[in-house]
């Protein structure tokens, strides 16, 4: 679908071609970077806590790892978004993409859990500044309602081809690792782990994007009202008078479900509750059995095998989901142009009420295709709801409080209360239920999923109608 040209702000082809180069890069690394966890946690934290794959230890660090990087995300997004406002668009992007591009790479070399917890979380934090820095960025670019319509929600789009990447080069990866040069890590740390490769892929972001930064604009409009002294100062306080109040806590409550449809179901589901299906249980049965009766010479093939068996159901799982996610952000870029807002995130929200239950207490139970196949819809109605926000919000903030908004319902309520999600899941609820760890850990996502769903539709009647469709 093409854009058509802006109104004043008069940028030119090529450098429109640029901006939404910049942003649809951007947006893929966000996610790349966001995702690479749930493909790579279950090696790194067997490496790192020396336990085996299966292990409880992992399962519960899986949904540690999750809330406490997505906490920090939350905290330091949120003055992130107020730096944004007060020092400008592009200068924060540029200090988050920087953030978020060299993380990983310090990761690869942990040797220690705390390593991997602490460039993890300085990773979120440059994904969390750099989401609201590029929307806040493309909506004042783009001031024809269209147009910013347009090239927000299709650059957004490209977000979801960051899952399904980072899936396949660990995939790619797995396969030649050990032919791969030896990093340089201690004795005992595995010199060539894929999931060590993987987090050092994290740097192609930051050349890409860092390259052709120098060639696009800062927003015409924020530099001028800012060079005029006419742009208001921005406020955490404003968010909470009357004027925007009811605003600022629907879109935060808003953000908050989505997070935690994401972070208590879907982003377990490659890590905690897939090898629980009964094809894949059963195969790991099997492998089992081998394992104990074959030689001591055996063993070790059969365990990597084992390995290999669940990695590829783990990679394929996630590939569905993320399938899922581009599918619903194309169809929200589509709907976009027809629907009035509260309607339009309706449309995702009501199916998500019946079918996140039935996808996680039924449907997990089944063949192991009719369950990535759920996967793909609870993907597609989830992430759909993320393009929806992020164009949503700089909507309905003034321009001088774009940034801070945007950040704060994002980042508080998004990263900070509604990640809490995945903790809830492995530490409180699943230990509520009995059978296997990976059962328990789908019937909490059944119930997550089913009821934050059903408290996001109640809030779109409280939803602000944005001034333009007004």
């Amino acid at each position: 679908m093409s854009i058509s040209p802006p109104g004043p702000t008069g940028l030119g082809p090529v450098v429109r071609v640029l901006v939404l180069l910049v942003a649809g890069i951007g947006f893929l690394f966000d996610t790349y970077e966001l995702l690479m966890f749930p493909v790579i946690g279950r090696d790194a934290l067997s490496e790192l806590l020396k336990v085996a794959p299966t292990d409880t230890a992992v399962k519960e660090w899986t949904g540690r790892l999750l809330w406490i990087a997505a906490l920090c995300g939350g905290v330091f997004g949120l003055l992130g978004g107020w730096l944004i406002d007060r020092l400008g668009r592009k200068t924060i992007m540029v200090a988050s993409i920087l953030a978020y591009s060299l993380s990983p790479v310090a990761a690869a070399f942990s040797t220690e859990l705390w390593h991997l917890i602490l460039f993890r979380c300085t990773t979120f934090i440059g994904v969390c500044v750099e989401l609201v820095a590029a929307v806040t960025w493309l909506a004042e670019l783009f001031d024809d309602k269209r147009s910013r319509e347009k090239a927000i929600a299709w650059t957004l789009a490209t977000a979801s081809l960051g899952g399904i990447l980072v899936t396949e080069v660990f995939i790619q990866i797995k396969g030649i690792a050990n032919e791969l040069p030896a990093l340089p890590v201690p004795e005992g740390s595995n010199a060539h782990a894929a999931w060590r490769y993987t987090l050092l892929t994290g740097l192609i972001p930051g050349a890409l994007i860092l390259g052709l930064l120098p060639f696009v604009p800062e927003s015409p409009v924020w530099r001028r009202k800012k060079q005029e002294g006419t742009l208001g100062r921005p406020s955490f306080g404003e968010l909470f008078a009357p004027a925007l109040r009811r605003t600022t806590l629907v879109t935060t409550v808003l953000s908050a479900c989505g997070y935690a449809a994401a972070f208590g179901a879907l982003q377990l589901t490659p890590p905690a509750i897939v090898q629980g299906v009964p094809t894949v249980a059963a195969q790991t049965v099997e492998f089992d059995e081998k394992i104990k009766a074959a030689p001591p010479a055996e063993k070790k093939a059969l365990g990597e095998a084992k390995g290999k068996m669940l990695q590829g159901y783990i990679g394929d799982i996630q590939r569905w989901q993320e399938l899922g996610g581009l599918t619903g952000r194309i169809l929200l870029a589509i709907l976009l142009m027809f629907i009035p807002s509260k309607w339009l995130i309706r449309l995702f929200l009501i199916p998500g009420v019946v079918l996140f239950p039935v996808a996680y207490l039924v449907l997990v139970k089944d063949d192991y295709t009719i369950f990535a196949m759920s996967i793909f819809f609870c993907g597609l109605l989830t992430v759909a709801q993320f393009s929806f926000i992020s164009e949503f919000l700089p909507r309905v903030f003034p321009m001088h409080l774009r940034g801070t908004g945007s950040s704060f319902a994002t980042n508080v309520g998004g990263r900070m209360i509604g990640t809490m999600a995945a903790t809830l899941n492995t530490e409180v609820l699943s230990k509520q239920f009995d059978g296997p760890p990976a059962m328990q850990v789908a019937t909490a996502a059944a119930i997550i999923g089913g009821t934050v769903y059903a408290i996001a539709l109640g809030m779109t009647f409280m939803l602000p109608t944005p001034k333009a469709e007004a």
